[in-house]
Order: structure tokens, then C-alpha cells, then sequence
């Protein structure tokens, strides 16, 4: 991912902006030399012992031969994001059908190395994690190997541990323009309202 320096986002800005999500894609390399695997997944950032992610995936997932043969992956989270017409970025008094049209987003990449735990105990308490996180009204009882509802279940799952050591963030916004063309932009992502238009429009606002 290329990141300009006008476009880096530092810690300040990218914790705060992961803490608020929850779901990206799990990227690990191709089994000699295959295309790269990649798993949509819901994951858990936690900073108890380091910059972790935790998830679960089943035990039949094609994804665990990857990580098995090189446990270096990488985590990406990517959101708030729209099409920005090069209408919207010409410059006044130009032909607007001469502007150049760019995409707007947020993303996230967590890239770390992968422990795999098969452990029933570790598993036990990872989900018990993960469930108090996701559904938090019905995580109220420990998981227990081998104990209904759920203890007979591990079997079926895997867990990963990914300790994360390098993140590369970047928020694209043309920040290193000036504010008429954020206002600009502001008044198109409104008029044309598109499932994204709104949070994108909301990042532009804190110039303001």
C-alpha cells in the first residue's frame, strides 16, 4: 500500500479509528508459490501483553495450510471509503470533466506473526474472549472443554493468535489540499449520498 506522507496516519489517529471495527481480511502467503489466501473475518485487537489480534476460524479452513507454512500475516482493515468524482477535484474555473477523479479511505494493516493454538483450554478462554466482546449480554458462563453448549465444539475450530509488530495505516482524503476543495467534496458526498458518502463527508467536516 502506498502511503504519501500527506496521507500516513499516525497512532493517534489509527487506534482510535480500529477500535471502533472489528471485521477486515486476513491475508497469508500462497502454499508454494500459489496466490495469496485471504479470509473476510471478524477479529479481536486486544493490548494486554503487546498489539494482538485474536480470531477463530474452522478447522477445515484451506487458510491454516497457509499459515502453517509461513506464520507472517497480514491483518487489513479498510473503511470509510467513496469514489470522489474528478468533477468534484477540478480546479474553479477549469472544465470539470478535466479533474481527476481519486478514491477516499481509511486502512489499517496489522502484520505480525501467527501462533496457532489447538490447546482446548487456550481455545476455551480465547473464544470466552471473543464472545464477551461480540455478544456481551450472553457471554456470562466460562466456556468448558467437553461441557455443553459449547465446550464440545472446539474441536471444529481453530484459534490464532497474531502478535503484531508492524502497522502500516493510511487515510486518503486529500489533506494536503486546501478546505474549498473539502468543501467541495463535502456538498457532493452529501448530494449523492451513497451507503459510505456520509462517514467519508464526516471526515472531511473535522476540517472545518
Amino acid at each position: 500500500m502506498l502511503i504519501h506522507p500527506w496521507d500516513h496516519a499516525d497512532e493517534s489517529a489509527w487506534r482510535p479509528w480500529l477500535a471502533t471495527r472489528d471485521f477486515g481480511t486476513l491475508a497469508a502467503n500462497g502454499v508454494d508459490g500459489g496466490p495469496p489466501v485471504l479470509v473476510p473475518t471478524h477479529f479481536l485487537f486486544t493490548h494486554e501483553d503487546g498489539d494482538q489480534v485474536i480470531l477463530h476460524l474452522a478447522r477445515p479452513n484451506p487458510f491454516w495450510e497457509a499459515v502453517e507454512a509461513n506464520p507472517r500475516l497480514t491483518l487489513a482493515v479498510t473503511d470509510d471509503y467513496a469514489f470522489i468524482p474528478g468533477t468534484w477535484r477540478a480546479t474553479p474555473g477549469t472544465d470539470p470533466d478535466h479533474g481527476v477523479p481519486t478514491s477516499y479511505y481509511t486502512s489499517v494493516h496489522l502484520i505480525g506473526t501467527a501462533t496457532l493454538i489447538d490447546d482446548p483450554v487456550e481455545k476455551a478462554e480465547l473464544i470466552g474472549r471473543q464472545y464477551a466482546r461480540f455478544q456481551p449480554r450472553s457471554a456470562r458462563e466460562p466456556i468448558v472443554p467437553g461441557e455443553a453448549p459449547f465446550g464440545r465444539m472446539l474441536s471444529a475450530i481453530r484459534c490464532l493468535r497474531l502478535d503484531v509488530d508492524e502497522v502500516r495505516a493510511k487515510a486518503k482524503y486529500d489533506d494536503h489540499k486546501d478546505d474549498a476543495l473539502a468543501a467541495r467534496v463535502r456538498e457532493g458526498l452529501h448530494e449523492r449520498a451513497l451507503p459510505q458518502d456520509a462517514a467519508v463527508a464526516g471526515r472531511l467536516d473535522r476540517r472545518g
